[in-house]
């Protein structure tokens, strides 16, 4: 029996997932009850299987309690995604989860309008805090 060669590795399916990026860093937010979004229209990544860049337009949404992520950071952190390979909902889910963990916010969401391949375009969205498993 001949595998499919078509058919993702687990290695490629989880690509991306844990390689080293850069810091967000933070600054001490002086407000309350307020959300800040944050447009990437230039998000760029390969995918893990054929190498081929991948490209969206991010949108990072959330209401801070006592940190903002610094813009400088975040868009060195994002431009490490350039040549990393990583599916486009693992990308989002990582960026999310990352985001959050530097900022630590009342809620969050990432949004990636991934632009059309072969005809077919895709939207992640991530949310936190996270829906738990049924």
């Amino acid at each position: 029996m001949s595998k499919n060669p078509r058919r993702y590795t687990d290695q490629q399916a989880a690509a991306g997932i844990d390689a080293p990026l850069p810091e967000l860093e933070t600054w001490t937010n002086q407000y309350a009850g307020y959300e800040i979004a944050i447009a990437v229209p230039e998000y760029t990544s390969v995918c893990p299987k054929t190498g081929l860049p991948d490209f969206a337009t991010l949108t990072i949404t959330y209401m801070p309690l006592r940190q903002c992520v610094e813009l400088k950071s975040l868009k060195e952190y994002l431009l490490a995604y350039r040549n990393l390979g990583i599916f486009y909902e693992n990308a989002v889910n990582r960026i999310l989860d990352d985001v959050v963990a530097a900022t630590k916010p009342k809620w969050a969401l990432v949004e990636g309008r991934f632009t059309p391949r072969g005809g077919i375009s895709s939207t992640i969205t991530a949310r936190w805090p996270r829906a738990r498993r049924a």
